[in-house]
């Protein structure tokens, strides 16, 4: 059974870190490239940062690029994103995301909130 288990959100003051870690399980994690994404309400869900598969390349959206970075461990089937200098603006549930080729599965999403 499939399973991407996202943890680590949270209620944060803007300025503020969180890492968001997500747990995988089911599948051939390290031959997956890992992404994370957000979406708030009535918005699409948009992509965040990407991990190829050996975590040799990473990229990023332009609102995150110099404070976001993901990283994963695929001893521990574990994608990780540390988020720094938090805004207001990064509120959104962020979900996890694992991709090859056509077959891709999803976490169930954890919330971020910055505020003060």
């Amino acid at each position: 059974q499939v399973q991407l288990v996202e943890s680590g959100g949270g209620l944060v003051q803007p300025g503020g870190s969180l890492r968001l870690s997500c747990a995988a399980s089911g599948f051939t994690f390290s031959s997956y490239a890992m992404s994370w994404y957000r979406q708030v309400p009535g918005k699409e869900r948009d992509m965040v940062a990407g991990i190829t598969t050996a975590g040799r390349r990473t990229d990023y959206a332009d609102s995150v690029k110099g404070r976001f970075t993901i990283s994963r461990d695929n001893v521990k089937n574990t994608v990780y994103l540390q988020m720094n200098s938090l805004k207001p603006e990064d509120t959104a549930v962020y979900y996890c995301n694992a991709r090859r080729g056509s077959s891709g599965y999803w976490g169930q999403g954890t919330q971020v909130t910055v505020s003060s």
